[in-house]
């Protein structure tokens, strides 16, 4: 099982060929997938047309749906960003660590096209798809 970032995501929904979204399309009829609701909200917020998110949310409704974020994911998430500042790691997004969390503690790998997760993968031991 793989969960997708919404980098991906939004680079595949706007048609941009990229090694991530090729890999996503490799995997989508071959890995089961998980989206997360965070990364679900990341993907919709982003369309303009409501033709565009009705056709992306059918895609996305798809695939296996996660709550990621509840009070234990949340304290997990905390000591984890805790535990990377400690290592002088500057976290830009408070999502990210969420999602990373969320997966290590699934053991889920994520794919994804954001360079804030490289020292997660480093540190917290998060398996990244490639």
């Amino acid at each position: 099982m793989i969960l997708v970032d919404s980098s991906v995501w939004i680079d595949y929904f706007n048609g941009r060929i990229t090694k991530q979204t090729n890999r996503l399309d490799c995997l989508l009829d071959r890995e089961l997938i998980v989206v997360g609701d965070l990364i679900l909200t990341e993907v919709l917020q982003g369309f303009r047309r409501d033709k565009d998110f009705d056709k992306a949310r059918e895609l996305l409704d798809s695939f296996l749906f996660e709550q990621m974020l509840g009070k234990e994911m949340a304290v997990k998430s905390a000591r984890n960003y805790r535990l990377l500042r400690k290592k002088g790691v500057t976290v830009r997004k408070t999502i990210d660590v969420v999602i990373a969390t969320f997966c290590i503690e699934n053991d889920l790998g994520l794919l994804h096209s954001d360079r804030d997760f490289i020292p997660m993968e480093e540190h917290l031991v998060l398996q990244i798809v490639s």
